[in-house]
């Protein structure tokens, strides 16, 4: 009896010497680490297969959701809303003071992360409910943790940042429920609606972080946006998404084409107290800043899709999908991988090099498109992003990797 209990002892203590093995590792000692990495890597996937899908050469029966859903989901939810996901549980405890995840329940997420690709690629048409479940579920664990340490820390400045991580939730689910039942139309309505969420995500968490490190990193005097005007943008944007949004359900008297380019001349008047001219030098600024630039731009041609239709509302939607989305992506992962691993923020002669060919990609996809070159806009833009992705993952596997320095 006695052996017995000491072998249980001893199994015991090589279980939690593993556990706390596992847990100790610096891939899994904040959210960002991980899913940073893990998006990237996605999106380039993604790519290659959208790449392959226009070129005729992908098995589509082999995919759990139609190519072109697969395309749209992968980018805005497997790259974009992971990307958010990650920032957002890492900055959280920054804000709270509180633990955020990490370790082993980290690795859970992960590994729901990879479920739901592997379900989405590899588990065919019949595997579409499999990935629910499992995106559901990461999503559950995500809001839960990130709303139970702002409510109790009673962190209310970031209170805002719970209803748009709930839209996201309840629109990736959805998304993937729609494409399941066939309501293509519907399902791209979802996505298109989703893209303008992250404008409101972008327009609240640039306004905090660019005026703020273009302070601290350029010396300059302090500067401030007028409260009306960041309230007026924040809330023609939101009526814009809602008026974009259920248009689609209801017959209204009006476009939200007006809002849309109301909202994008605000958030670049936004942008002109910012003094983005003194950014040049630094490429984590500049990128930022161009990056808030592009939202500006794109929601005003997205608004004028409406009437012009020569500019087409994908074509348009482009411009903030990748120039506003993907460079502001890139370039706060660039920032906060360098800060949160006790690194100076000061990027890899290559960084620069990633902004420009996310910004370049964004309207070759875009001009092209608009005189009628679209396959061509459509393989340089991926080729593009892949190279920009390529350079990140070179540059910041080794960091993310490596324990934090002291």
């Amino acid at each position: 009896m006695r052996m017995t209990k000491n072998r249980h002892d001893e199994l015991f203590s090589q279980a939690f010497a593993r556990y706390k093995k596992v847990s100790s590792l610096a891939i899994l000692d904040l959210a960002f680490r991980s899913f940073f990495l893990l998006a990237v890597a996605g999106s380039i996937i993604a790519l290659v297969q959208w790449v392959l899908f226009l070129s005729g050469k992908s098995a589509i029966g082999a995919y759990a959701l139609t190519p072109v859903s697969l395309h749209m989901h992968e980018m805005i939810f497997g790259f974009g809303a992971t990307v958010a996901v990650g920032f957002l549980l890492t900055a959280v405890q920054t804000w709270t003071g509180q633990q955020s995840l990490k370790g082993l329940t980290l690795l859970l997420l992960i590994a729901l992360w990879l479920g739901v690709r592997a379900s989405l690629y590899w588990g065919g048409e019949n595997s579409a409910l499999f990935a629910l479940v499992l995106q559901l579920l990461w999503w559950l664990i995500v809001v839960y943790k990130f709303t139970r340490l702002v409510l109790r820390a009673a962190n209310k400045r970031n209170y805002i940042f719970i209803p748009l991580l709930v839209a996201l939730m309840c629109f990736n689910t959805a998304f993937i429920i729609t494409d399941i039942l066939h309501f293509s139309e519907l399902t791209r309505h979802l996505a298109r609606t989703s893209v303008l969420l992250f404008c409101l995500l972008m327009g609240v968490l640039g306004g905090r972080v660019i005026p703020f490190f273009t302070m601290r990193a350029t010396a300059l005097s302090a500067f401030h946006t007028p409260v009306l005007v960041s309230v007026i943008t924040l809330i023609s944007s939101l009526a814009g998404t809602l008026v974009f949004f259920f248009g689609y359900f209801f017959t209204l008297p009006f476009t939200p084409a007006t809002l849309m380019i109301l909202s994008g001349l605000l958030h670049l008047v936004r942008l002109s107290y910012w003094r983005s001219s003194a950014t040049w030098a630094i490429p984590l600024l500049w990128s930022l800043h161009l990056s808030y630039f592009s939202m500006g731009l794109g929601l005003i041609v997205l608004g004028f899709s409406y009437p012009f239709s020569a500019i087409t509302f994908a074509d348009a939607l482009h411009l903030i999908t990748i120039a506003a989305m993907g460079l502001m992506i890139f370039s706060m992962m660039s920032r906060v991988s360098l800060g949160h691993t006790g690194r100076a923020l000061v990027v890899h002669r290559l960084i620069p090099w990633l902004f420009i060919a996310i910004f370049i990609a964004a309207f070759i996809r875009f001009i092209l498109s608009l005189f009628l070159y679209a396959q061509i806009a459509w393989f340089a833009s991926s080729l593009l992003w892949v190279i920009a992705s390529l350079i990140f993952l070179y540059v910041y596997i080794p960091i993310l990797f490596l324990p934090k320095k002291k």
